[in-house]
């Protein structure tokens, strides 16, 4: 009977044994299959353009690592979804990608309206997410741990438009435009605080439905205000045209400082006369100005590997947003080497607050415990807004 019983405390202890063997192997299996990385992207919808050439970023940044042998042996898995733009969408997809995929990292969502929706799930599954949306309040470290911005903040793009049109033109009767979606409310109201904190209150302050067919009415009580700038904050191609068919109708050659959008190439076709785009500046990139004729070598570097895979000889959309999609990728591939393989949220966590002077195409990153945003003030500057040549363009005299 002992012998029995001894038998059989054996063979439980050796299958206790083998359990906690295959349990190891398995836990190193799921360390050293594919990296899985979510995209969050509007592929299709109002904001494709921008998602579009984001998208060739991140896609050659992904193959690139992969045909070097992936990072630390592992391959990267892209599994992208499109949003459509739409909050909801997005939603679904996060919960999607964060518990039935369950990839290691997030990567967006483009904008910030669906950012906002999916940052508090993302947090609460624990999953590192790439912020590419600009409002302010998306990288709380305390709030949400895990969400690290590449992109800029909103507050930098407008503290850079006001410091131009202050400091360089010399203006400061400046009439704030927004439009009424949440993002152009919020972000001229901001715009007005800050010239407030610079002594300067705006002279005319108006927010126009972006779908309005004439903003004549507008244009012409911002110069009886006494305006000697127009600032508008609004990611709509199509109302920024109307602004500058306004102000070119009415032969006022105010200058128009504000949103990137105001160089966005559909604004061309939008135009009564193509003069009607001189004079505006907007909040744009170092890594894709020209100086001295030429681009960061990062930038070039980056545009001539990529160019044969978008199979053009000229670039015919804005290139920082490929090269925002191809850093987001690079900063992956970056902590997990880091880790030594490893997608352990906390570690991923805590080489991403140490990081320091990453140096990608788009810009050069550095992340604390305190600030989870990576974009640096001096990557910012004001451009030309008609001056689109080969993604980039040139900077603001």
């Amino acid at each position: 009977m002992r012998h029995l019983f001894r038998k059989f405390t054996l063979a439980v202890q050796g299958a206790a044994t083998l359990a906690l063997v295959l349990g190891v192997a398995t836990a190193q299996a799921k360390e050293e299959g594919p990296i899985k990385i979510g995209w969050l992207s509007s592929l299709t919808g109002p904001l494709s353009s921008a998602a579009i050439a984001e998208n060739a970023g991140v896609q050659f940044a992904v193959d690139q690592i992969n045909k070097a042998g992936g990072v630390e042996g592992r391959k990267l898995e892209l599994i992208t979804r499109d949003t459509v733009g739409d909050p909801t969408k997005a939603v679904n997809f996060a919960k999607e990608l964060a518990f039935s995929e369950k990839v290691a990292f997030i990567i967006g969502p483009v904008n910030s309206g669906e950012s906002l929706a999916t940052v508090p799930i993302l947090t609460r599954a624990k999953i590192p997410n790439l912020i590419i949306g600009t409002v302010d309040e998306l990288t709380d470290p305390k709030k949400y741990p895990y969400a690290f911005r590449v992109i800029n903040t909103n507050e930098q793009w407008i503290s850079s438009a006001n410091r131009y049109a202050i400091e360089k033109l010399n203006h400061k009767k400046i009439a704030v435009i927004g439009d009424t979606t949440g993002y152009g409310a919020s972000s001229a109201k901001r715009a007005a605080q800050l010239l407030e904190k610079d002594g300067i209150k705006p002279v005319y302050s108006v927010l126009i439905d972006p779908n309005k067919t004439s903003v004549d009415d507008e244009i012409k009580k911002a110069r009886e205000a006494g305006a000697d700038v127009l600032m508008p904050w609004s990611a709509s191609t199509g109302l920024l045209a109307r602004i500058l068919n306004a102000r070119g109708d009415m032969q006022w050659d105010v200058p128009i400082v504000g949103h990137p959008a105001l160089m966005g190439s559909p604004i061309r076709d939008l135009l009564n006369k193509p003069q009607y785009w001189d004079n505006t500046f907007a909040a744009g990139y170092v890594s894709t100005t020209y100086k001295d004729g030429k681009l960061p070598e990062a930038t070039q570097k980056l545009m001539d590997e990529i160019r044969p895979a978008l199979g053009t000889e000229k670039i015919n959309f804005t290139f920082w947003w490929v090269a925002l999609g191809y850093d987001t990728v690079k900063i992956i591939e970056h902590v997990v080497k880091a880790t030594g393989g490893s997608t352990d949220p906390e570690e991923v966590k805590k080489v991403l607050e140490g990081t320091k002077d990453f140096k990608g195409a788009y810009a050069t990153y550095t992340w604390s415990p305190e600030s989870h945003n990576g974009f640096p003030d001096d990557a910012m500057v004001l451009n030309l807004a008609n001056t689109f040549d080969d993604g980039s363009f040139q900077i603001a005299p």
